[in-house]
């Protein structure tokens, strides 16, 4: 395809699939047209079967085009009918000075990432004004959210390197995605090849990665590991973290098309102040399993899908290092059917999913009448959902909908999306959806107890209606978006400060949640030239709440964000990024006041004196420089470059300034 010269934008007047994977790949806009005439152009017979499937199955497939541009809407690859939106694309973004998940994630305006130790030790991910356990988080579209807490949801053993982009998912009926779903996609950088990176810096920092890809025909194999370790930037924030991953597809013809994939992480760090900002000996190890197989087979107008998925995870946690206090060994375990049928008027699917989570917990859980091992509580659920969506397509206007019912513990659910969009002009598309969502508590939310906090048993399912407007515009190397969005949450689950129950925080649902917002993101990409890519991203947060209560978190949302980011190659060979990011929350936190020498300030009773403070504005600037040449390319990072004092959590420091550096030998085709 690379001959194609032509300037000329192919015009099509039909789409009559959901299947997007080829066309999301080249990241470039195209007008879409009759399915069946262009795809031969696009790919071999032998990748037909992909086509129907989302593009976390799409791996190996590397187009070279001229300038090809696409309008459209792509297909969620889970109960939604609302288009995902980018928050993070490897070719757009790729070369920026990020080395995490969490770094790529904090400048997309629709998520807030708060996290308590440096280079993603350990993080929790909000979506426009949720909370870490309202975010579905999906792996190549299979959903492996922890039921004990969110806060383990995303620690997935997948570097950076290997993922090809990050996707919010609005509208998910069924249980789990309250406030919304990140869908995390890898995929090689070749089809055959071999990488290494090696990096070390400030803090006793190492990084280590091997990965590569074997592409034989119909078959694909993707595979990688690191090591990632530090001494910490101040007492008590040391971490080593090694990650293992591997993903196999296999187009079979006649038995259909599989997708495998499996993973292994071990994470150990120092928690200082992570849980409670006055102590600074806490420890946390977390080490996690999981696993996926995913089967499409088209059958005439009808394409079946199946998956199946498992994750094991097992954390301790010590109040003072080197003293187990908390031990817990979770179990999530989900399968999912559907079919999908193309017809005249548009495509019908229908499916049903099905979750069991399990625990073994020292104090989550039911007491169990014998201790198994060193657990004496465990507990379980079974969930599952039921659901019908319909999509049709009409010249310049598209209208989707969904129905489901859920069934948990908590008995049965009525849950419903709608989404339509209209494509007024070329590269131009106006889309509103309106969806109802909801959430089971955690196993935390349950049963967790401390000397400050007491569980609640009676806890039910939070709910949601959401909506949102937005508007895409797409023209050659430009591009520009905007929406906005309001949420009426309702039986909101936080901890609550109640004086009458001895001053403790405990768990309820008093409150409801009136969330509005807008996100406006614009920008330049190009392959070539000085300018490859400069783009401005702003959101805006605002949360009501209908509840005379004090609670933990529900009002520490981001309420500004403003993120810029700036490439440019120069003397052939040298690129130059650059990210800075404007940070605002909304809310207050207790401080811990210290005497001079740094030891806690105690009152004549003994008790710790605090007092209450607002979060304070903070800017963040990062940087990377980079030569590259043939299979070599050497950096240097330096993050929070202008030594920045902040936090996302109320009294607990992250790093300052951090200058890294690093090689990288690509081998390969």
């Amino acid at each position: 395809m690379k001959e194609i010269q032509t300037k000329r934008i192919p015009c099509f007047r039909r789409w009559t699939r959901t299947g997007w994977a080829a066309f999301a790949s080249l990241h470039r806009p195209v007008t879409i047209g009759v399915l069946s005439v262009t795809m031969s152009i696009l790919l071999p017979a032998a990748a037909a079967a992909r086509v129907q499937v989302s593009d976390s199955l799409e791996i190996c497939k590397i187009l070279q085009i001229d300038e090809v541009g696409i309008t459209g809407n792509l297909s969620s690859p889970t109960r939604s009918v609302v288009p995902p939106a980018t928050l993070f694309d490897r070719k757009a973004g790729g070369a920026g000075p990020l080395q995490t998940l969490e770094s790529a994630l904090r400048l997309a305006p629709e998520v807030d990432v708060r996290e308590r130790g440096g280079k993603g030790v350990q993080a929790d991910i909000s979506i426009r004004g949720g909370s870490f356990d309202q975010t579905m988080i999906l792996l190549n579209g299979i959903n492996f959210t922890d039921a004990r807490t969110g806060h383990q949801s995303h620690a997935l053993p997948v570097d950076l390197d290997c993922v090809s982009g990050i996707e919010l998912i609005d509208g998910v009926t069924g249980v789990g995605a309250f406030a919304g779903a990140v869908n995390i996609r890898t995929a090689p950088l070749r089809p055959t090849y071999l990488r290494f990176e090696g990096a070390g810096g400030a803090y006793g920092y190492a990084y280590g990665n091997l990965s590569g890809a074997l592409t034989a025909g119909r078959f694909t194999l993707f595979a990688a590991g690191s090591y990632r370790r530090s001494d910490g930037y101040i007492h008590n924030t040391d971490f080593d973290n090694w990650n293992g991953f591997l993903r196999m597809n296999y187009d079979s013809g006649r038995a259909g098309f599989f997708d495998v994939q499996a993973g292994w992480q071990s994470r150990s760090f120092g928690s200082n102040g992570f849980y409670a900002a006055y102590n600074p000996d806490q420890y946390e190890q977390t080490r996690t399993a999981l696993a996926s197989v995913r089967w499409v087979k088209r059958l005439g107008d009808v394409t079946l899908n199946a998956t199946a998925s498992y994750r094991k995870n097992f954390d301790r946690y010590d109040w003072t290092r080197g003293t187990p206090m908390n031990r817990h060994n979770t179990d999530n375990a989900g399968a999912e059917l559907w079919a999908d049928y193309g017809w005249r008027w548009g495509e019908t699917s229908l499916g049903g999913d099905y979750t069991y989570n399990h625990i073994f917990s020292t104090n989550l859980g039911l007491p169990l009448a014998e201790p198994y091992g060193e657990y004496t509580h465990a507990d379980a659920r079974r969930v599952g959902n039921l659901w019908l969506r319909h999509t049709k397509r009409w010249r310049r206007f598209d209208l989707s909908g969904s129905a489901g019912v859920s069934f948990s513990p908590y008995g049965t659910a009525a849950l419903w999306s709608l989404s339509g969009g209209f494509a007024p002009a070329a590269g131009l598309r106006l889309d509103a959806g309106v969806s109802q969502s909801m959430r089971l508590p955690t196993f935390t939310d349950l049963y967790y107890t401390s000397p400050a906090q007491l569980n609640n048993l009676d806890l039910g399912p939070e709910h949601a209606v959401s909506y949102r407007v937005g508007a895409d515009y797409r023209k050659g190397r430009w591009s520009i978006s905007a929406n906005l969005f309001y949420r009426d949450g309702r039986n909101i689950i936080d901890w609550v400060w109640r004086p009458d129950l001895g001053d403790k925080w405990h768990s309820e649902q008093t409150s409801s949640l009136d969330t509005f917002g807008a996100e406006a993101t614009g920008g330049y990409t190009s392959g070539r030239g000085f300018l490859r890519r400069a783009t401005l991203s702003y959101g805006w947060l605002s949360t009501d709440r209908r509840g005379e209560v004090i609670t933990s978190s529900a009002m520490d949302y981001m309420k500004h964000k403003l993120s810029a980011a700036l490439e440019v190659c120069f003397l052939r060979r040298f690129t130059l990024s650059l990210t800075g990011t404007f940070y605002d929350r909304n809310g207050a936190y207790t401080a811990y006041l210290r005497n001079p020498d740094g030891s806690l300030s105690l009152d004549e009773t003994g008790a710790m004196k605090t007092e209450m403070r607002d979060f304070e504005p903070y800017f963040l600037l990062d940087a990377r420089i980079a030569w590259e040449k043939g299979c070599c390319k050497l950096y240097v990072d330096a993050t929070n470059l202008t030594d920045a004092e902040y936090f996302d959590f109320g009294g607990l420091e992250l790093p300052g300034r951090w200058l890294t550096g690093g090689v990288v030998i690509t081998l390969g085709r």
